[in-house]
């Protein structure tokens, strides 16, 4: 009897979430050196690391929009604007494709748990190639980048609708297209013979005693310094919580027990970011142009499979952290669910949610000339059926009542601080093009 009750004690605590004597701290982040990050900061509003200097990473990260776009898809290089108010640009420059997945919210990567990035993951610490990460770049990516989101930073940088370009408008993009790396060192010497940057390299790196010894290296640690030590959030409701036992206001206080037992959402979001960093497939509603591949050119997204070519891993996409989640819709590796309601209804039943779900949820700019193709996935019956097949959610119903409450619980995980950012927005950068 008394092995069944310690079980019966074990199993409620698990249920009921993480105890008030493990919060999350500032320990547990990645120390950073301070001229590193405000040196990141300006290199992530420069559009000078785009292939047509057009775009910056804070174009769809911005900190007026929760380190975010608030779109389903982005519209990447050539588009303008931020946000719902971003146009998909005209004449050659025009967009050629939307972005194949939503923009992911930046809080709390400078983590020291954080071991995986991507929806598909295509970036983890590793050992495989032999310069700490398994990723796109294989063995062609440099040694000497000091984070996983100092390596992820360089990617946006290669790729074509992102921010590279196409292919015969610029000298980045075209050295891209023979090898992932090779465009890298282009982008490196342009920023570098900036005399102010070639300047605040020099003051942030020790070993760096001239503008002409920075690499991609360093450009790419400065980011990952500033992405680290800029979106760190830890003083929502749930934290204090977690901290001294002020209580939550009663909804959320019901909702949390609900996420952490009856409702099970626990199983997949746990930890301190609220993410096992691993792959589950959902059967979001598919739409959009799809991540395609040299050998798969239909408009759909398989996400955890791409990288991996398991055929286990088809349709499985990473557990986002859920910490500032009220502010970063739309929801889903695609953005398919505007609100957080529609986001928890799915989980609860997938298929009904799929079913009812509408074209116009999507927050898509309109962009004419891309618009028959917006959609088209939904008509192949067959896919839609794969889809729907590979769900590792199972109904489970819950009362509208208790779907407010976890909602409640989930804006319960906003930081009270999220609009006052150690370093914010920078009002100009040193190559002197416009900033969004």
């Amino acid at each position: 009897m008394r092995l069944s009750h310690a079980l019966h004690l074990l199993c409620f605590l698990i249920l009921t979430g993480p105890s008030r004597a493990d919060p999350i701290t500032m320990d547990d982040f990645l120390s950073v050196d301070p001229a590193q990050a405000r040196l990141g900061q300006l290199l992530f509003y420069d559009p000078i690391l785009s292939g047509n200097r057009n775009i910056s990473c804070g174009t769809c990260h911005h900190h007026s929009l929760a380190s975010g776009d608030g779109l389903s898809l982005g519209i990447g290089e050539g588009g303008r604007g931020l946000g719902r108010d971003r146009t998909p640009g005209t004449g050659p420059e025009a967009i050629r494709k939307r972005i194949p997945r939503n923009a992911p919210a930046l809080w709390n990567l400078g983590h020291k748990s954080v071991r995986v990035l991507f929806h598909d993951g295509r970036l983890e610490i590793s050992d495989q190639y032999g310069n700490g990460f398994d990723s796109p770049a294989e063995e062609w990516l440099p040694q000497g980048l000091n984070s996983i989101l100092a390596a992820q930073a360089l990617f946006p940088l290669t790729a074509q609708f992102e921010m590279a370009g196409n292919v015969g408008e610029n000298d980045v993009t075209g050295a891209v297209h023979d090898r992932i790396d090779l465009g890298w060192p282009i982008i490196a010497k342009r920023v570098r013979t900036i005399p102010e940057y070639g300047a605040l390299f020099v003051g942030a790196y020790d070993h760096i005693d001239t503008p002409a010894e920075v690499t991609i290296v360093e450009i790419g640690n400065a980011l990952g310094a500033f992405m680290a030590s800029e979106w760190i959030s830890i003083d929502s409701p749930y934290d204090a919580w977690q901290r001294d036992g002020t209580p939550l206001p009663g909804n959320a206080e019901r909702g949390r027990q609900l996420f952490f037992g009856k409702a099970q959402c626990s199983t997949c979001h746990s930890g301190p970011l609220f993410t096992d960093q691993e792959f589950h497939a959902l059967g979001l509603p598919a739409f959009g142009p799809g991540r395609t591949r040299a050998f798969d050119p239909m408009p759909r997204d398989v996400g955890r499979m791409g990288e991996t070519n398991l055929i286990e891993d088809a349709y499985r996409f990473r557990t986002p952290s859920l910490r500032n989640v009220a502010l970063t819709a739309p929801y889903g590796h695609n953005g398919a669910f505007a609100s957080l309601d529609g986001i928890v209804r799915h989980h609860l039943d997938p298929g009904a949610s799929a079913d009812a779900w509408q074209v116009a949820e999507a927050a898509l700019p309109d962009v004419p000339w891309l618009a028959e193709g917006d959609f088209l996935i939904r008509q192949d019956s067959r896919e839609m059926a794969r889809q729907a097949r590979a769900l590792d959610v199972r109904p489970l119903p819950l009362s509208d009542a208790e779907v407010a409450e976890l909602v409640a619980f989930l804006h319960a995980l906003t930081g009270q601080s999220v609009t006052a950012r150690p370093l914010g927005r920078p009002d100009r950068v040193p190559s002197g093009l416009p900033i969004d």
